[in-house]
């Protein structure tokens, strides 16, 4: 019976990926060892706890190398036990673990020198060198300990695999049986294996990814130690569209974008900053937004917002930098767009960043962020780490599962009600973001709520109703609190979700989020019709307050920036999209392929060659002077004004 299932050969797949776990353990503990003084572990029981954090990404890089031999070693073929097609399982183990595991070495001496991981942006480096022959003998001759270690370590690995082998079956075995019973373990291993290369199963959260080391970590640097080399070049293999180009000189870069900021328009005062990124809450969902637009039959599904937004200053020509969640983050928090891929998951990401967390905690606000899914979900850990978050509040911090929607994190409305009683055990000033959850998909409302919301006419028409809900109880209950009336509440999206309306599916409008500015018992009130976007967010709030110092950051004030023209900088169908004054440009990072008129919000009508006038002019050089600056800035780790 043993035979049919397997077993011999199952219990020799596991002890072969085993040895994998054991040597990746044993070659991080030796990029420990070679750069403990830049990695800063204070003792054997913190690095114990590095190193168990880091089996997951382990996991994940060893399932991913391994793939074909876990495949061949449980296809239901009846000669698998045979000498020979053990020999050639051999070969194909270790082919691809002697070259992967071989990169975790290259990090015991470069990482000194880039303080990060080894990414796939080394193959970037590398093609602009023309001495690539030489530096790899010097390196050979500098650091031959290096790659002795090496083959030290590979030679024992195959050691110890020829230690457990695999019995040849008998000629005569049912090959029925032993097919079914194949099947059912290729599909249990097959699943598992899903499993650990997204790091976890739960729905709420994405393939883990490098930016999720720094959920683990309170020192930075410590993230490098949860890592390992295979998985970060793995992770950032399709995710390096970070290039530089050279089409616009810095004059021109400072006259159309001003990357660093300065602003004197407000004295210094230390208001409270709360900024609510609603998850997918497209600006289609929200009628106080929409009474400039001629849409026929238009119904709003955010009877607070709406209510809300009389007494604010709203930018109905909003949009978002990004068509993900962690873009969304980025891009508020920190003013970083993301545009072919996301900033957070490119290898660029672990660097010094100005943004709103360090220039309110310069100012001694206290930073929190509150996310209800759980904990690392979207990045959102990982990356609020990096910006240096005082706090962070999750599914874990909540500490009631009664309130679980059962698919992405707690609910709306009993979570915004924890953020409320947070911030009332608070010293003033402080500044907290909060990233909320219910409005998406599966587009079901509390139990409790079931027939309460419109329907609408499309499902996600429910949840938004739902979410308002949730934000009209979190301000009653947060008006009662003596730090409301000092605070500054800004509410945007990440993103939008599904569309009704044939307005909002224009390509432009896909992109289109709400910007709120509410300040209690302040004139701060009125629509401004100007291009504006989420990059702006992190301008404004620092305008208002009167920060003095210079700051880095691509967008511009809403209330107080009159040197650069409002404008839109985003990314669809393959290009980047630039938008200003009377028209859209669209541009592939080498030339401008488009120039459309902005009321052409399905980008149909290609005036390329038909129209050319001096505003055109500005807007292709701005264009190409914004994606220059952000390249530069991101590859060079210049995200700050220093």
């Amino acid at each position: 019976m043993s035979k049919f299932f397997r077993f011999q050969e199952y219990k020799a797949l596991f002890y072969r990926i085993l040895l994998a776990f054991l040597f990746y353990s044993i070659a991080r503990l030796g990029f420990f060892l070679y750069n403990y003084k830049l990695l800063k572990v204070d003792s054997v029981s913190e690095y114990i706890l590095l190193a168990y954090h880091g089996l997951v990404f382990d996991t994940t890089a060893i399932l991913y190398v391994n793939g074909l031999f876990i495949l061949l070693s449980i296809l239901p073929f009846w000669i698998n036990t045979s000498k020979k097609y053990q020999i050639f399982l051999f070969w194909i183990y270790f082919l691809f673990n002697a070259i992967a595991y071989a990169t975790n070495f290259i990090d015991y001496i470069y990482y000194r020198f880039t303080y990060a991981r080894t990414t796939i942006a080394i193959l970037d480096i590398a093609k602009n060198e023309t001495n690539k022959g030489s530096l790899f003998s010097r390196f050979i001759v500098d650091y031959w300990h290096v790659y002795v270690l090496f083959f030290i370590l590979l030679f024992l690995w195959i050691y110890l695999y020829k230690k457990v082998k695999v019995e040849n079956l008998p000629i005569n075995i049912n090959k029925i049986k032993y097919f079914l019973y194949s099947v059912i373990g290729l599909l249990i291993i097959a699943t598992l294996a899903i499993g650990g290369i997204r790091g976890d199963f739960k729905k709420s959260t994405r393939p883990i990814n490098m930016i999720d080391a720094n959920r683990y970590v309170t020192k930075p640097q410590h993230a490098d130690i949860v890592l390992n080399t295979p998985f970060a070049l793995i992770r950032t293999m399709k995710t390096n569209s970070f290039k530089k180009i050279n089409l616009v000189s810095e004059e021109q870069i400072n006259n159309a974008i001003q990357p660093i900021k300065q602003y004197k328009n407000n004295p210094l005062t230390k208001p409270n900053i709360v900024v609510i990124i609603t998850e997918s809450m497209g600006r289609e969902y929200l009628g106080s937004f929409n009474k400039n637009y001629a849409i026929p039959d238009y119904k709003s599904y955010t009877p607070f917002i709406d209510s809300l937004a009389q007494q604010s200053l709203i930018f109905t020509n909003a949009f978002a930098n990004g068509s993900k969640s962690i873009h969304g983050m980025s891009s508020v928090i920190a003013g970083i767009p993301s545009f072919r891929d996301a900033f957070t998951s490119s290898p660029y990401p672990k660097q010094k960043i100005q943004s709103l967390v360090s220039t309110l905690q310069e100012l001694g606000y206290d930073t929190s962020f509150f996310h209800g899914a759980a904990n690392g979900s979207m990045g959102f850990l990982g990356f609020g780490n990096i910006l240096g978050f005082d706090h962070y509040y999750g599914r874990t911090e909540f500490n009631n599962d009664k309130e679980f929607d059962g698919s992405w994190g707690i609910w709306d409305e009993p979570f915004m009600q924890f953020m409320k009683q947070e911030l009332d055990k608070k010293k003033t000033p402080f500044f907290s973001t909060i990233f909320t959850v219910s409005s998406h998909e599966p587009f079901i409302p509390p139990a409790k709520y079931k027939d309460t919301f419109p329907k609408g006419t499309i499902p996600m028409h429910t949840v938004v109703g739902y979410t308002d809900f949730a934000f009209k109880k979190f301000f009653e209950s947060a008006r009662k609190q003596p730090w409301f009336n000092n605070t500054i509440f800004i509410i945007t999206a990440d993103h939008c979700n599904q569309t009704y309306y044939p307005f909002y599916n224009q390509i432009v409008n896909r992109s289109a989020v709400p910007i709120l500015i509410y300040k209690p018992n302040s004139n701060l009130k009125g629509v401004n019709t100007d291009f504006a976007q989420q990059i702006d967010i992190y301008p404004t709030i620092l305008d208002m307050i009167g920060y003095q110092k210079p700051f880095r950051s691509w967008g511009r004030s809403l209330v107080g920036d009159k040197k650069i023209p409002p404008f839109v900088c985003n990314f669809n169908g393959g290009q980047y999209q630039f938008m200003q004054g009377n028209y859209i440009c669209t541009f592939d990072g080498k030339d401008i392929v488009g120039i459309y008129d902005k009321t052409d919000l399905g980008l149909e009508r290609n005036l390329i060659g038909k129209v050319k006038n001096q505003e055109i002019e500005k807007i292709e050089i701005s264009a190409k002077a914004f994606i220059q600056d952000y390249m530069r800035r991101i590859i060079d780790k210049k995200l700050t004004a220093n």
